[in-house]
């Protein structure tokens, strides 16, 4: 993939986020993808911070989907190469503070197979 179709799906991935589309979402994601996150460490103590499989995947994004019906992301940069998106957005729900993070997606043959988010 291109440094610029790989910026297509983080873009696509924003979409589907902020208009809280789990099938969108999920569409961008390989059956078997990874996504490590402080946030599940925290809520989810028992996966260490990583979960594995869209069933998953879905589980924790449809849970986040209903916990706060304002969750928002607002894009600030994407640096992207031939396999993986850097992404730096604002996370933003009613009532908490706003929360600066940073995501990668690594990508093969068109879909995201792992990815990391990073904040405090």
């Amino acid at each position: 993939m291109s440094p610029e179709e790989n910026k297509i799906i983080a873009q696509k991935w924003f979409t589907a986020f902020n208009e809280h589309d789990l099938e969108k979402l999920l569409a961008l994601y390989s059956e078997n993808a990874e996504h490590y996150s402080p946030k599940l460490k925290v809520r989810k103590p028992e996966t260490q911070g990583l979960i594995k499989g869209k069933p998953a995947l879905r589980e924790w994004w449809q849970d986040a989907f209903d916990r706060l019906p304002s969750l928002n992301y607002e894009v600030l940069k994407l640096t992207a190469d031939k396999e993986q998106v850097f992404m730096e957005y604002l996370r933003r729900v009613d009532n908490e503070e706003e929360l600066r993070v940073g995501e990668i997606l690594l990508i093969k043959n068109g879909l995201i197979v792992f990815s990391r988010v990073y904040h405090g």
